[in-house]
């Protein structure tokens, strides 16, 4: 029976109890915890595979793109099956994948938010009304269903060391000038535990390659100021190809303080933002199929480089 629920919302509580779970049914998956948040939920860590090359997949940057979560529980599980087996993963033998590379895992980044959208935390409780207030800042922005922010307010994919001041400038611009739901860059970059935690972290793996998982749209952004990354281009053909998805060039207005460009910044490697389905978020779970089906030939094609 799987242990990676895909037919109930995703929680802080779940998440993290469903990784605790996997590490105890396979052994040779682990975890960490990476951080609390300002409103004590943990941010857990789950790692796979032994093997020298390194990866790093993200997911649920934004409260209501929670839905990216699951596809990367999912995948470590049957990935995991796949090891215990004897099998393969996407077309690709597991035992091989396992050698030759160690996927690093954050699937959840804003578990607060989660929390809020999923509705985990209720009407009534201190932090429920705290992001009620927030919300009272931008009225136009449906609650809880648009909400993207962590708790405090800071849109965590707009608080990175990467053309920050520009994030700023253009944000500012939208109307953007305080916490809020959505689009609000904090005070200063990686000035949210959240941030500073996976950013900490992605320095201690020094993976290849990361992904960051969002939603919607079907596409992946793969550049940032026209860095050059070697080999960049041509991995993102690929991942379009078996994906189905299409690669593009990120939006003037939204290319700017994002995890991936600060990795890209950083480190001078691929570095992608995947959005998955389509439609408006939450995306449904009736979509999660799909997404997933679509997503493992990437999950695996990015994991080999």
């Amino acid at each position: 029976m799987s242990i990676v629920r895909t037919d109930v919302p995703q929680t802080a509580a779940l998440c993290a109890d469903t990784i605790l779970a996997l590490t105890a049914a396979y052994p040779f998956c682990r975890s960490e915890l990476l951080t609390e948040t300002a409103f004590g939920r943990p941010i857990r860590t789950l790692v796979i595979g032994s093997g020298p090359r390194k990866v790093l997949f993200t997911a649920a940057h934004h409260a209501n793109e929670w839905i990216t979560c699951p596809v990367i529980l999912k995948f470590v599980e049957e990935l995991a099956e796949a090891i215990v087996a004897g099998g393969a993963i996407g077309g690709v033998d597991a035992a091989e994948l396992q050698r030759k590379v160690t996927v690093y895992t954050v699937p959840m980044v804003d578990p607060d938010g989660v929390d809020l959208v999923t509705g985990a935390i209720e009407p009534g409780q201190l932090p429920y009304e705290k992001a009620v207030s927030l919300a009272e800042n931008y009225p136009d922005i449906p609650f809880p269903d648009g909400w993207k922010a962590n708790l405090l307010g800071v849109d965590l994919n707009l608080n990175y060391p990467a053309g920050w001041l520009q994030a700023r400038e253009i944000k500012f611009s939208q109307g953007y000038t305080l916490p809020g739901p959505r689009e609000y860059v904090g005070r200063a970059p990686l000035n949210q535990l959240e941030t500073r935690a996976l950013a900490g972290y992605t320095e201690a793996v020094d993976p290849a390659l990361v992904l960051a998982y969002h939603t919607q749209g079907k596409v992946i952004y793969w550049q940032f100021e026209d860095i050059p990354v070697p080999g960049a281009r041509e991995l993102g053909d690929r991942l379009a190809q078996v994906s189905g998805y299409e690669l593009a060039d990120t939006p003037y207005e939204s290319a700017f303080a994002g995890y991936k460009d600060w990795f890209i910044k950083t480190f001078r490697r691929p570095g992608y933002t995947v959005e998955a389905g389509e439609g408006v978020n939450p995306l449904p779970l009736s979509q999660f199929d799909q997404i997933y089906r679509d997503n493992l030939p990437l999950l695996v094609t990015a994991a080999l480089g």
